[in-house]
C-alpha cells in the first residue's frame, strides 16, 4: 500500500528589521528544517558578524482550524531572513515576490532605528500582513519590564497608524536570551506564541495561474558531492 503523503501548506515569511536586531537569532530559535544557506553559515557572514544574503529555513506546525477545510494537514513557514545593513536593501527587495506575510524585528531597548523604517515601507510593497516582533525583552528587569515595553507599544502605534499596519499584533520575544550561568539552559522566550500568531494569520497564498509560465530557479549555492555530481540548491520564482 502507498502511504498517503499529508498535504502541507507553504507560507513564505521574511523576517526584516534593522541590523543587529536579532533577526537571525529568531530564525533560528524558530525553526525546525534548516537549509545550506541559513544562520550566517556564508563565512563572509561570519567574518563580518552580519547578515549579507537571504537565509532560508523552516519550521513546520499543526495547521490552524480555518484551513482545515481546504485539506491541509500541516503547515510550513520557510523563514527568509533578510539583511538588515543599508547597502544590503536591495538584497531585501530582491525577495519581494516570494513573501507571503512579514515579521518586523525590532530591538526592544532602541525602538525604531533607521533600516526598521525602511524595512516597514518594503514590506508595504511586501505584503498586507506584518508582525511585529520586540526582541531582546530580557534586557529589561523583571520588576520594570512591561511598563517600558508598553510605552514603547504607545509610540510604534502613532508609528504606525500611518500605515497599512495599524491593527499589526506585537509579540514580545527573547530569541536568544542572555545566559549569567553557563550551565543553565535558558528557553527562547515569546517564540511559541509568535508562531500561534502566524497561524492565526495565515492565508492560502494566491499566486494566480502559472502554469504556462516559464520555469524561473534563483541559484543560491552551487557545490561538487564527491561521487554524485554538482549540487544546486536555490529558491524557485
Amino acid at each position: 500500500l502507498k502511504k498517503k503523503m499529508k498535504k502541507i501548506l507553504n507560507v513564505n515569511v521574511g523576517i526584516v528589521g534593522h541590523v543587529d536586531s536579532g533577526k537571525t537569532s529568531l530564525a533560528k530559535a524558530m525553526s525546525t528544517v534548516t537549509s545550506t544557506a541559513c544562520f550566517d553559515k556564508n563565512p563572509q557572514s561570519q567574518e563580518r558578524g552580519i547578515t549579507l544574503d537571504l537565509g532560508f529555513s523552516a519550521v513546520m506546525t499543526d495547521v490552524p482550524d480555518h484551513l482545515k477545510e481546504a485539506g491541509y494537514e500541516n503547515i510550513q513557514f520557510t523563514l527568509v531572513d533578510c539583511p538588515g545593513h543599508a547597502s544590503l536593501i536591495r538584497t531585501i527587495i530582491g525577495g519581494i515576490h516570494i513573501i507571503n506575510m512579514v515579521i518586523l524585528v525590532i530591538d526592544v531597548a532602541k525602538g525604531i532605528q533607521t533600516q526598521t523604517a525602511e524595512c516597514i515601507v518594503i514590506a508595504e510593497l511586501m505584503t498586507d500582513k506584518l508582525i511585529i516582533v520586540l526582541n531582546k525583552v530580557d534586557q529589561f528587569p523583571e520588576d520594570s519590564r512591561q511598563e517600558k515595553i508598553q510605552k514603547l507599544k504607545s509610540k510604534l502605534e502613532k508609528v504606525f497608524s500611518s500605515t497599512k499596519f495599524s491593527n499589526a499584533p506585537m509579540i514580545c520575544v527573547a530569541a536568544n536570551p542572555t545566559v549569567k550561568d553557563e550551565s543553565t539552559l535558558v528557553q527562547p522566550i515569546g517564540v511559541q506564541q509568535l508562531i500561534e500568531t502566524l497561524k492565526n494569520m495565515s492565508q492560502i497564498p494566491q499566486f494566480g495561474e502559472q502554469k504556462e509560465n516559464d520555469f524561473y530557479f534563483a541559484i543560491d549555492h552551487c557545490f561538487p558531492i564527491k561521487g554524485q555530481g554538482t549540487v544546486i540548491t536555490g529558491t524557485i520564482l
